[in-house]
């Protein structure tokens, strides 16, 4: 076979030298094949006759027109499973070996005359005109605080032509987050952009757009930053684009600083927020000159910020709770059946009697669950112990393993007295402090010693709480280390 390479050396020295015989030598070919390409005055390539007949048997023929009908009516049908479809219809008579036939097939259809695909039009960004906005889930970079895992979300916020970007931690996609994650991206930035964009957030945007597509807080909240209010349409998040970009990347980019930073472990969450907004800063750096095009054209901040939190008047019920965004939170028992005000915010409730406010505690994620402190309760349990065992919400009453410990422990001595000897250790806590109590609890198990009241009574006044478990690590022997390589040398040679 001739290559085209030849054929130029060919070429070349026939019209230095006019000798066939020569030129064929140099160029590695016979005389004839010479004189043949020289009149025929074209490459090998170009007289080259494809290759468009079958060698062998064609092995999906029999269900090829099978398998036009079923992309004719679904093109979303993937090769693997049309072919294991055929597989279960006609049992040993295609095998695996031939799927990457039948995918290269059908890709070709699909190509060839198959549907029209989405063609995505890039889009021109101006200066001050356009922001994104959207949650995005951080749960994958596995944070911890104090080593435990903090699941968690990022409001997340982007102009689309400078790419000025900037975060929030928060943990569902309420209003509350949104209001304070964009309000927070605002005031940081300096100015307000024209419009802002975001997916369909159930928290600002009808289900039912027939009548109105903002909610009424949502639409109060654009009003107040002079913010016209845009929204993709449903299954269309390519629609908003730059920030589903900026989720990717932005994320990557904090997993390279964890990783450069050699711990994902914070020992709050103000040192993990710290983080992050050094990070953005960091980010922002390399974008200022088309972020200062963008100031130009912002609009002013408000004189103000706007509460981001939704306010409930409630009556305390007869358990000494409270229902607020389907979950359950315990108040002090003195409030039972008076009129309350419930500030509900993103990561917190607040408690008002009046106008002063009592008491806040963090706000629960999710749907029917249940915060009740005992401080709330215990007073009432402490005179009517049988209503303990049953407790629905009984085991919001172990402040730490120690208590469990110990109401286990009164559980395995006497059964009908456990209630009332826990809930009089729970009663000390409560007024004398939980922490001198569990100290208490540990230094008698410890010990091993029985479990009592008056034990832990004494121990509290007294002070004399043993410290906790020294752990002592044993000097190492440098010298086994040198034992394993030699016999590891002996072993391997």
């Amino acid at each position: 076979m001739i290559t085209d390479l030849q054929y130029r050396r060919l070429l070349m020295s026939f019209k230095k030298e006019k000798i066939i015989s020569n030129s064929a030598l140099k160029s590695g070919m016979s005389e004839p094949t010479a004189r043949k390409y020289l009149k025929l005055n074209k490459l090998p390539s170009e007289i080259k006759t494809p290759h468009d007949w079958r060698t062998r048997p064609d092995p999906i023929k029999d269900i090829w027109d099978e398998t036009i009908k079923f992309l004719e009516l679904n093109s979303g049908l993937e090769a693997k499973t049309l072919y294991e479809h055929f597989q279960k219809e006609y049992p040993g008579e295609y095998n695996d070996g031939q799927l990457r036939t039948f995918q290269r097939r059908v890709k070709e259809w699909k190509a060839i005359d198959g549907p029209s695909k989405e063609i995505f039009f890039p889009q021109r960004h101006y200066p001050g005109e356009l922001c994104e906005a959207d949650f995005t889930d951080m749960n994958e970079l596995q944070i911890s605080i104090n080593r435990e895992q903090f699941n968690h979300m990022l409001f997340h916020f982007v102009l689309t032509y400078s790419n000025w970007e900037f975060g929030t931690i928060c943990y569902s996609e309420s209003l509350e987050s949104l209001s304070e994650g964009l309000q927070h991206s605002l005031w940081e930035l300096g100015g307000v952009p024209g419009k802002i964009r975001t997916d369909n957030l159930s928290a600002a945007i009808y289900k039912d757009l027939s009548k109105k597509i903002f909610t009424d807080r949502y639409k109060a909240l654009l009003d107040h930053y002079n913010l016209n209010g845009e929204h993709i349409q449903p299954g269309n998040p390519h629609e908003n684009g730059d920030i589903e970009q900026r989720h990717y990347r932005t994320k990557k980019t904090i997993d390279q600083q964890l990783l450069l930073r050699g711990s994902r472990e914070f020992h709050s969450i103000d040192e993990y927020r710290e983080f992050l907004n050094q990070l953005f800063k960091q980010l922002n750096a390399g974008r200022k000159k088309r972020l200062e095009e963008e100031i130009k054209k912002l609009k002013s901040l408000p004189k103000t910020r706007l509460d981001a939190f939704k306010e409930f008047n409630l009556r305390v019920g007869p358990s000494s709770t409270i229902h607020v965004a389907h979950n359950t939170y315990s108040v002090d028992s003195r409030l039972v059946k008076e009129k309350i005000k419930v500030r509900l915010k993103a990561d917190t409730i607040e408690i008002y009697y009046g106008n002063k406010k009592i008491e806040e505690f963090p706000r629960l994620r999710g749907e029917s669950k249940h915060h009740i402190a005992y401080r709330h309760v215990i007073d009432s349990l402490i005179r009517k112990p049988g209503a303990f065992e049953n407790y629905r919400y009984r085991d919001d009453l172990f402040p730490t393993v120690y208590f469990r410990m110990a109401y286990d422990y009164f559980k395995s001595i006497d059964k009908r007295t456990s209630s009332k000897q826990y809930l009089e250790i729970l009663y000390l806590a409560a007024k004398e402090g939980e922490t001198g109590v569990d100290n208490a609890l540990r230094t008698l198990f410890n010990k091993e010693e029985a479990i009592s009241f008056h034990k832990i009574n004494e121990l509290c006044k007294e002070n004399t709480i043993i410290s906790l478990t020294d752990v002592k690590v044993s000097d190492v022997e440098l010298r086994s280390y040198d034992n394993l390589l030699e016999n590891l040398e002996v072993l391997y040679g």
